[in-house]
């Protein structure tokens, strides 16, 4: 293996140059927004999502774990705190004007990113036909973000990726989504959140307030009001560079 010298080596800063900056697609009717646990949709992309109902987008959910593992209280169970979970989904899916929730009930916090779980969310896409899908970052971040990634959320990165390109595109793949009538569909641009280096960020200046109130709806899971305004201030910090007053940013890939 070649060795370079420190000097001959690009820079942070110029190989944050050399990544594009990427904006929607249009038109964009619909929109899947895969995530592992009731709530992530909400902390990661809420106002986002709002941001597509209002222009009119269908956005539609899969949500590929129980949520039956987030809580401290030994009096609950996983069983009881799955139900929870699902009715505070469809609540918060409600104020921001999504459509329908997949929930493919995988157990929380066993998740890994299989040819199963790479097969059940080819299904849904091949289903719903987005052209954008909304999903989480595959990769543990290592920038000194104070959050270590949960196994989930990477395991269903990966294999959202994974259906996106290859399996939902390419007839030969899960050759038995033919028999179901689920012909492949080829998705136009997927946006990751979580990431070190975003590539696109979006005005939700208009539907800030609505995020907040639907991340409101998962009640057994906030339990803190500094949560909020934890979630404006990063929203704040991904705007202040780009001249937004409030933005959410994104890793944009686009399939085209």
């Amino acid at each position: 293996m070649p060795w370079f010298p420190p000097s001959a080596l690009p820079s942070y800063d110029a190989l944050r140059m050399t990544l594009e900056r990427h904006e929607l697609i249009t038109p964009i009717e619909r929109a899947l927004v895969i995530f592992s646990h009731p709530d992530d949709a909400e902390f990661g992309a809420a106002a986002t999502i709002a941001w597509l109902t209002r222009s009119g987008t269908r956005v539609d959910y899969v949500v590929t774990t129980d949520g039956g593992k987030g809580t401290d209280d030994p009096a609950v169970t996983p069983a009881q705190l799955s139900s929870t979970r699902r009715a505070e989904q469809r609540a918060a899916a409600d104020v921001l004007g999504v459509r329908e929730i997949v929930h493919l009930d995988y157990a929380d916090g066993y998740l890994m990113p299989s040819l199963e779980l790479r097969r059940d969310i080819t299904r849904q896409i091949r289903r719903f036909r987005p052209e954008l899908v909304i999903a989480q970052n595959p990769q543990r971040r290592m920038d000194h973000n104070p959050f270590i990634g949960h196994p989930d959320h990477l395991a269903t990165g990966e294999a959202t990726l994974a259906s996106v390109y290859p399996a939902a595109r390419d007839r030969l793949n899960f050759p038995e989504l033919i028999g179901e009538g689920l012909e492949p569909w080829k998705v136009r641009q997927v946006l990751l959140t979580g990431v070190e280096q975003p590539n696109l960020w979006i005005d939700v200046a208009d539907t800030f307030e609505l995020g907040l109130e639907a991340i409101r709806r998962h009640a057994s899971q906030v339990g803190d009001e500094r949560v909020f305004a934890r979630v404006r201030e990063r929203a704040q910090l991904a705007g202040e560079p780009q001249g937004i007053g409030l933005a959410q940013a994104f890793l944009s890939i686009t399939l085209e």
